[in-house]
């Protein structure tokens, strides 16, 4: 029997609607602040991903060449693809742009609870606004998105000029070691890897602007930056918006790809793998023979929201079955189509099967009966049976519809 690919998934009908359900208040979300969706294709010539994290992010790909010998590889994220985009079809359009997507992604690792080979993102993207008020939007937009779909979660936001401060007398390498263990909260690793670089008096500041959690005692550690002003009006934008979250200034990851705000997202359930959102302020375009654009972005791990909702799955559509015995089949088509007209999904037998056989099926999946024989197609009448109570009552198609409807409030 031939199984499914490692690392890939089969979603039956309840998981995919809860799926769906969720996406769309996700969709929603974004939606209201003026955020369109974009598409991208799912292979992109791989020298896109290795531009921006070098040839060893290949281990980690699906990688393969085409017909013509074109090296191309399914796309790892959809970051780099949507600002490929930007300077294909849109360097010249009116800016900001403010785009969204939700698509699949495809990475060779390990799989695990949470992570797979092949995922879903949902995200945004804001290009041409390079202010403290388009740094806190996307914060926004990524809470608003999150909060939308029910998972409980906390949010870390930062900055990376203060790090950036402290290690400015590093080269590239050695900064990026130092971030490998202030990523993994290897404190232990820091001491090591700084006394190694004869840069132990680091050791402290690094990690007491980890531990920091207020601005006041970020600058101190920090030092004068010329971020400043930029990071108290983004701070106090969020604050008048309402937004809950917590400073974090050990956010470490991406320092030479991300140029200033950082944050993440963690849900409150799911262990050590609880990472669901990661976003900051990016400039990527010029790496790609565009221009050098301010950006700002997210992007959600859409499965580990789905695992973190678990049993809370959205209410299920309202089903009703339609039963009907051979004389009344005209009638019964006339009136299923009344209800899925009204967006009620209704169910006709396609089995051939008698009266009871029809009610003991529709007792295992739907909410209502609506029994039409030769007695209720004459009169223009239908007999409804809720199959949860055992209540029935004989009404004309409309009324019918009406009483189905009212249940799906209740």
């Amino acid at each position: 029997m031939i199984q499914k690919p490692r690392g890939t998934r089969d979603f039956l009908p309840d998981e995919m609607e809860a799926r769906r359900s969720t996406e769309a208040k996700m969709r929603e979300a974004v939606r209201r602040f003026g955020y369109r969706e974009v598409c991208t294709p799912e292979f992109e010539d791989l020298e896109l991903f290795t531009l921006r994290s070098g040839e060893g992010i290949m281990q980690e790909m699906y990688v393969f060449e085409d017909k013509g010998g074109r090296k191309l590889a399914l796309r790892p994220e959809i970051t780099a693809a949507v600002i490929r985009m930007y300077i294909n079809e849109a360097k010249v359009a009116p800016k900001p742009l403010r785009w969204c997507y939700f698509a699949d992604c495809f990475r060779y690792e390990r799989p695990q609870k949470g992570r797979y080979r092949q995922f879903w993102q949902f995200g945004a993207e804001l290009i041409g606004a390079d202010t403290a008020m388009a740094d806190a939007e996307v914060i926004m937009l990524a809470s608003e998105a999150l909060n939308a779909t029910g998972v409980t979660w906390d949010l870390k936001v930062g900055h990376l000029a203060f790090m950036r401060n402290l290690l400015a007398g590093l080269e590239p390498a050695a900064q990026r070691r130092v971030m490998a263990h202030l990523d993994k909260k290897d404190f232990e690793g820091l001491a090591a890897t700084l006394e190694g670089m004869g840069k132990s008096a680091l050791n402290d500041s690094l990690t007491a602007l980890v531990e920091c959690r207020t601005l006041k005692e970020a600058f101190e550690i920090a030092g004068a930056i010329p971020e400043k002003d930029r990071v108290e009006q983004t701070m106090a934008i969020l604050d008048a918006a309402g937004v809950t979250y917590s400073l974090n200034f050990g956010i470490a990851r991406g320092l030479d790809y991300y140029t200033g705000m950082v944050f993440e997202g963690f849900a409150h359930n799911l262990g050590a793998e609880n990472q669901i959102l990661g976003g900051g302020a990016y400039r990527l375009a010029h790496l790609f023979g565009g221009d050098d654009v301010a950006s700002c972005g997210f992007a959600i791990g859409f499965d580990r929201v789905m695992v973190s909702l678990g049993d809370a799955a959205p209410a299920k559509d309202t089903i009703a079955a339609i039963i009907c015995t051979d004389e009344g089949r005209s009638f019964a088509l006339a009136v299923a189509r009344q209800f899925r007209a009204a967006g009620i999904r209704a169910e006709m037998d396609l089995m051939a099967r008698g009266l009871g056989a029809q009610l003991a099926r529709a007792s295992k999946s739907a909410d209502f009966a609506v029994v039409i024989g030769k007695r209720e197609a004459d009169a223009g009448q239908v007999t409804v049976k809720d199959l949860h109570s055992g209540e029935q009552k004989t009404l004309d198609p409309a009324a019918a519809v009406a009483e189905v409807k009212a249940y799906r409030t209740r």
